[in-house]
């Protein structure tokens, strides 16, 4: 008996809480249901989600987490955008990171801050050079994200400027970069309203 025991153990320990996936379609549904429980349907009236309405994320950096039965629990976008422009008034592509979500049943495992480390670690990969967001400050800074890196950058809408945090992916990146943030990504072929599917 003692040896089923711990051979259930083993196979327990040896199988994570969760892992971080690639956003499939089949997602869609769930990632949208987790967004509404997490940040109530008023988020759709955040800047932040105002640039990203009607694009596509950046290519490769749609994340799940997913439990063990592969249910989504946790997920987090990037999206092109142009921050601002350089000194030589040349556009400086970046991407904008949102919404990170983790569901409430599974907060306090490290989901959010896995979801973030896979998040950065492919937009690196990815040969992207800075990531914004906005989001709380205290939070954030643990990844590399901070104020003074979005200093004259603005958002179109309402926007709390303390929250508006960047992380540089390639050092000096953001450097002299002046202006509004807009959406640059690939458009969806048709717009889509998820509060109809919800």
């Amino acid at each position: 008996m003692a040896a089923v025991l711990d051979g259930m153990r083993a196979l327990f320990q040896a199988t994570p809480a969760f892992v971080i996936d690639h956003e499939t379609p089949a997602d869609v549904v769930a990632r949208e249901a987790l967004l509404d429980r997490s940040m109530g349907r008023d988020r759709r009236k955040k800047s932040s989600e105002k640039i990203r309405r009607n694009r596509i994320p950046a290519e490769g950096l749609a994340l799940v987490a997913r439990d063990r039965d592969g249910h989504v629990i946790g997920t987090v976008r990037l999206w092109n955008v142009e921050a601002g422009v350089n000194a030589e008034g040349r556009a400086v592509d970046a991407l904008l990171l949102g919404p990170l979500a983790v569901d409430a049943a599974h907060e306090g495992k490290g989901i959010g801050s896995a979801l973030m480390r896979a998040a950065i670690t492919e937009a690196r990969k990815r040969g992207h050079g800075a990531v914004l967001l906005v989001g709380d400050a205290a939070y954030y800074e643990r990844f590399g994200f901070f104020a003074e890196k979005t200093q004259h950058l603005v958002m179109p809408g309402p926007f709390a400027r303390e929250r508006f945090l960047a992380l540089e992916l390639v050092p000096g990146w953001l450097q002299g970069a002046a202006g509004m943030m807009v959406a640059s990504g690939r458009r969806l072929s048709q717009p889509t309203d998820f509060r109809r599917a919800a």
